[in-house]
């Protein structure tokens, strides 16, 4: 029988776990090691002492199945990271890449782990700790976060020129960890051969913990400090842990000194994480630091439609819904995108496909339990107060039979908030307001939804108000 060269079984084994465990699986943790053969002794190089583990725990069974299948001479295979490999003597041969004639490997994206991987047949993004849905293409930009967006989409294209490090930091959800794993997407496919790693503070911590205790620091460090690309999600993480910080630190001067790049978010500016060690918070201001504001009415507006849009496409149905509907979700929910979000898929889970029958009244009654905590803490009392401060005017004059446009406006908005964001029935609220029939309190609804639309200063007062009542 024909003797077989290693390199030609290792390239049959990897055509099916390729297969197998997907395209970015296989290239995250197999993509970079690297087939030696010495005499009768062949062995699998794998890149570091972290990717030998994983292999070992889950697909290693697999990889002695394909190869005794491949190989006419039943050769053992061994595994071995590149350190244990190297330590072998001065005639050790230094690895290479997988054979040239190999299936050719994805980009390299490595999520450093702990505990053990999930299960092959997950899902690529979740494997490697990134979300396929997060893209740039599913990202709505607006004025809050068009300079952020501008700036990822640069470091994603591997651009010359650029600030280093990154840091995007803003309110919690309104998009960070979004524009992170978008950008962490494009870059690998501008650049394939690229070294890309994607991890959150809170896995960082944990895994330098236990690196610490399995006495593997330096492979923890190899990992990392080899990366083309460090994206490091929620870095107040660290702030008050300073051996963590520390390891951080010297992480980020590695990379940056060595020209590599480096992108971080965080729920703060820099100035703003006290706890944080005086040196990696300097240096983390020392490079280009975005922040992601709040969302205005517009863009809220945006992402509803594009989520709607989404639904509809994963639903089977038209996506559309009234106008009123989406304009109250966009006034409703400002404190966070991802609460924006579930309140649409609330409303799409309780009626489907007939979402545009759905009138504001009854988009109203679905989501009350969502909203009764926020509203029991605002009174039509207190909303008369802030709007009159708001205006330089006296609570009594939105009481008051007043009809000068300095006061009827300021009144129409109170009683739009008043509908908005209490509980209270409009003939309730129109009580409230020196006595007014319900059908005044209509009129004014009506009307600032209408100027919203077409006056700027109406839309900034009104988002201005809703963020001072819901604190």
């Amino acid at each position: 029988m024909a003797s077989a060269p290693a390199g030609a079984v290792w390239t049959k084994t990897c055509v099916v776990l390729k297969r197998e465990l997907g395209d970015a699986t296989f290239g995250s943790w197999l993509g970079q090691a690297a087939l030696r053969e010495t005499g009768d002794e062949v062995c699998l190089v794998a890149a570091t002492g972290v990717a030998r583990d994983w292999i070992r725990r889950h697909a290693w069974r697999r990889i002695g199945e394909l190869w005794l299948q491949n190989d006419p001479l039943g050769r053992r295979l061994d595994l071995k990271s590149r350190m244990e490999f190297d330590s072998g003597g001065p005639g050790a041969p230094a690895p290479s890449p997988i054979a040239a004639n190999a299936p050719s490997a994805t980009p390299a994206v490595f999520e450093v782990e702990v505990e053990a991987a999930p299960p092959v047949a997950m899902r690529q993004g979740r494997l490697l700790g990134l979300q396929e849905k997060f893209s740039f293409d599913s990202f709505v930009s607006g004025p809050a976060n068009e300079f952020a967006f501008a700036v990822a989409r640069r470091v994603a294209s591997w651009a010359d020129g650029h600030f280093n490090p990154v840091l995007f930091h803003g309110p919690y959800g309104f998009g960070k960890t979004h524009l992170l794993n978008a950008l962490a997407w494009e870059a690998m496919r501008n650049e394939p051969s690229k070294r890309v790693v994607y991890l959150t503070a809170e896995r960082f911590t944990s895994t330098f913990v236990r690196a610490i205790q399995d006495k593997q620091t330096a492979a923890f460090k190899d990992e990392l400090r080899n990366a083309d690309l460090l994206l490091i999600d929620d870095v107040h993480f660290v702030a008050g842990k300073p051996s963590t910080q520390e390891e951080l630190f010297h992480t980020l001067i590695a990379l940056v000194e060595d020209g590599r790049r480096v992108v971080m978010t965080a729920d703060r500016s820099p100035t703003e994480l006290s706890d944080m060690e005086p040196r990696l918070r300097s240096h983390l201001q020392a490079g280009l630091v975005c922040g992601i504001e709040p969302a205005d009415r517009s863009l809220r507006l945006g992402i509803l439609e594009r989520k709607l849009a989404t639904l509809a496409q994963q639903g089977g149905f038209l996506p559309s819904a009234r106008p009123e509907v989406l304009q109250f979700l966009a006034d409703r929910f400002t404190d966070s995108v991802r609460e924006l979000e579930g309140a649409l898929n609330t409303l799409v889970a309780r009626v489907g496909g007939d979402l545009a029958r759905l009138t504001l009244d009854e988009s109203q009654n679905i989501l009350r339990p969502h909203l009764s905590c926020s509203e029991r803490k605002v009174t039509v009392d207190h909303i008369q107060k802030t709007v009159a401060e708001h205006y330089s005017l006296k609570q009594a004059d939105l009481i008051s039979e007043r009809r000068a446009r300095a006061v009827a406006r300021p009144r129409q908005v109170a009683m739009w908030l008043a509908k908005q964001i209490t509980t209270r029935s409009l003939p309730d609220i129109g009580r409230r307001f020196g006595g007014r029939d319900h059908t005044t309190v209509l009129h004014a609804v009506r009307r600032i939804e209408q100027l919203k639309a077409e006056d700027p200063q109406i839309a900034r007062d009104v988002d201005l108000l809703l963020r001072k009542l819901r604190g």
